[in-house]
């Protein structure tokens, strides 16, 4: 479920639109906030960053806004290389509004939990997707007790210890909001039962099959009948660089939170 098939970025952009416009968002405010620094992304990230007072004074927008929002450049890659890891299968399952409404749906506890349980630091702010993409473990967790025919065995035992490993880094880590942890996985266990309802299992050649078909000379939709003989790795591979880059990049970050 999560090994990536896909031959190119815009092949997974096709394949998985929702996860990949999440991801651009991700880096698009990042390079305008912390890059760029301009003034309007400073204001955006003014105005968008979870602070318990504000939210006290009546800004309730600021319960969703920090999902999108991150503090440097390796938390932002870290988080939207853990949503390109763990996002696509989830989003072929659900389609693509229960998949959305899921995510925002955890974003949003984790950041209400934040809010309730931390009042002692009445300033306190974060940001970070963090919490919606613990709400992708809820729901896989879910699966894991109570829709065992969704999850194969090997995806169920690689998302319980990645689970129990992002748990205890949660606690022993200093500067992890808690909270937007721990209820961001509540609220995606809470909203499985409702977004897995008519759920399929997860088909990694779905949506590749979908996009190597041609049509006939009468319009009719058929498979390549040459689509295997193709080269497993054509020069196009290059295109992939990027997914290297980021890949190499998120590795340096998740390796810098432990040392």
């Amino acid at each position: 479920m999560f090994i990536r098939n896909e031959r190119s970025i815009k092949e997974f952009m096709q394949s998985y639109p929702v996860v990949s416009i999440l991801v651009i968002i991700h880096l698009v405010l990042w390079f305008m906030i912390n890059f760029l620094q301009l003034p309007i992304g400073i204001m955006i990230y003014q105005l968008g960053e979870g602070n318990n007072y504000f939210i006290s004074q009546g800004e309730y927008w600021r319960l969703i806004t920090p999902i999108f929002l991150h503090a440097d450049l390796m938390h932002v890659l870290f988080n939207s290389f853990s949503l390109v890891l763990f996002g696509p299968a989830l989003e072929q399952m659900l389609g693509r509004s229960k998949f959305i409404l899921a995510y925002l749906f955890a974003g949003l506890i984790g950041n209400i939990g934040t809010y309730l349980f931390a009042p002692s630091n009445y300033f306190f702010t974060h940001v970070g997707a963090s919490g919606a993409i613990f709400g992708l473990f809820g729901i896989y967790l879910f699966m894991v007790f109570f829709r065992k025919h969704l999850i194969d065995q090997v995806s169920s035992q690689m998302i319980t210890t990645i689970l129990v490993i992002g748990l205890i880094m949660t606690f022993i880590r200093p500067n992890i909001n808690i909270y937007g942890h721990v209820f961001g996985f509540i609220g995606g266990f809470i909203i499985a039962p409702v977004v897995l309802a008519g759920a399929e299992a997860y088909n990694p050649w779905a949506s590749l099959v979908r996009r190597r078909r041609y049509k006939n000379d009468d319009g009719s939709i058929q498979f390549d009948p040459k689509r295997w003989e193709k080269r497993r790795f054509p020069r196009s591979a290059k295109k992939n660089i990027l997914w290297i880059i980021l890949a190499v990049l998120a590795l340096l970050g998740l390796l810098s939170r432990f040392f």
